[in-house]
């Protein structure tokens, strides 16, 4: 027996109890580089706390398919995590909010090409999960001494679809 999540749009004001949508809609907040750049300025909340420091590393990620079944949900209390497609492809972003340290019930939401999205510190996730190869992400996330990773296997698991 599986529970059912349906997948919804990437929209900032849907996802803003999670995180940041990371894209370059709208005007650009400056223009810079002699006027041949436009600049959208400051489009995450980076927290690394204080013992962590930031880090990019560079992810490939298999990709899944539709329908998707979501057995694990993840956080990271030290530090938020923000994904970069290096890819033009859509791909699936899933989240949940904290229940009195556990996850509650999940929200899928499918990226338009070119976006990313920024995790804050604390926020259940599923992992990446890209839905065409090559799974290609830059990641900006905490480097530091503690294990920042909580895992929660979902029993029975979520089926995720559009």
């Amino acid at each position: 027996m599986s529970r059912e999540v349906t997948i919804e749009p990437l929209s900032a004001a849907a996802f803003a109890p999670f995180g940041d949508v990371l894209d370059a809609s709208g005007t650009p907040d400056k223009i810079i580089n002699a006027g041949l750049c436009g600049r959208h300025h400051d489009r995450a909340h980076l927290d690394f706390g204080p013992e962590g420091r930031a880090g990019i590393s560079i992810f490939n990620a298999e990709a899944r398919s539709l329908p998707y079944e979501l057995t694990l949900l993840e956080r990271h209390p030290d530090g938020s995590q923000a994904f970069l497609p290096m890819t033009a492809n859509p791909f699936l972003v899933i989240v949940a909010a904290d229940e009195n340290g556990t996850p509650g019930t999940p929200r899928a939401f499918m990226t338009a090409p070119h976006q990313g999205i920024n995790f804050h510190r604390g926020i259940w996730h599923g992992v990446l999960t890209p839905l065409s190869a090559p799974g290609l992400f830059a990641v900006v996330d905490r480097i530091g001494n503690t294990a920042n990773l909580e895992e929660v296997s979902l029993a029975p698991p979520y089926r995720v679809t559009s």
